[in-house]
Parts: structure tokens; sequence; C-alpha cells
């Protein structure tokens, strides 16, 4: 179980830009990467416009934001142009990745998948913080709040 202080698992996964992306070319600065369990729901919805609201305050504060799912790169590209969300979105079709940060687990009435999580890495590539079973309405704020006083 990935804990605040360890080294952010590596990846490698294809992005909503067309390129594939690595822990690395994020650091030297905090990488907000949230997990979710699909494009285009309620709740998933309500999170990335949020971010994508206070995507300026966070780059502000010297932070990316990177949403992460299951869900292929065809249904990203909709999710994004439907709501014009300006972060990159990764896909991870197979749940690698999500498994390996231990997003992944029982979401009760919708059985097991992928679990609303949110992993601060640092620049130095370690987990700062961790938000587990993540309420979509005013997390960016609570994003914000955690950056204004990370070192």
């Amino acid at each position: 179980m990935l804990k605040e202080g360890d080294s952010a698992p590596d990846f490698e996964l294809d992005g909503s830009d067309g390129a594939k992306h690595r822990l690395k070319e994020f650091s030297g600065k905090y990488l907000v990467l949230y997990f979710y369990p699909k494009d285009n729901t309620p709740g998933c919805t309500i999170e990335a416009n949020e971010f994508n609201k206070k995507l300026e305050d966070i780059r502000k504060l010297g932070a990316e934001v990177v949403g992460v799912s299951k869900d292929d790169l065809k249904s990203h590209d909709k999710f994004k142009d439907k709501y014009n969300l300006k972060f990159l979105l990764l896909s991870d079709t197979g749940s690698e990745m999500i498994k390996r940060y231990g997003a992944y687990g029982d979401r009760r009435i919708f059985g097991i998948g992928t679990l609303r999580n949110t992993y601060i890495i640092g620049k130095d590539g370690k987990v700062t913080k961790i938000y587990e079973k993540v309420k979509p309405k005013g997390h960016a704020d609570e994003v914000i709040e955690f950056l204004k006083y990370a070192k």
C-alpha cells in the first residue's frame, strides 16, 4: 500500500494529447494525480470541472493536474471536448497504474474498480499527500489549500 513519503511509482501511459507520459516529466513541480472511475459520469464530471476551473490557481502554486482512469483515449477525447478540459488525462485501460497506486478496490454497489483517490507528488518524486474516497465537490479547493503550504 502506497503511503505518504514513499517514492511515487513510475508509469508510462498514453495521454489525451496523443503522447506517452512518464512520471519523470513532472519532476521539479508538484503533480496532482487524481484517479477517477469513469468519464462523463456525475461525480467524475463534477471533479474534472472543478479542477478545470481552478487549474490556473493550481499552476500558480507550481503544480500540474493529471487525471487517470481506465477509459480509452476516444472516451477521454469526448470528455475533454464536452467540458473543455485543459489538463491531461491518462488512459490506463489495464488498470496497472491504478493498482500500483492503490486506487483500485471495492466501490460497494458499483463493484470492484477505480477508486476516487488523489495523490500529490512532490518535486522530489515522493508522495506528499494522499486523499482517499474523495468527495468530488470541493476537492479542488482542498488540494489548493494543501499546495499553499507545501514545501
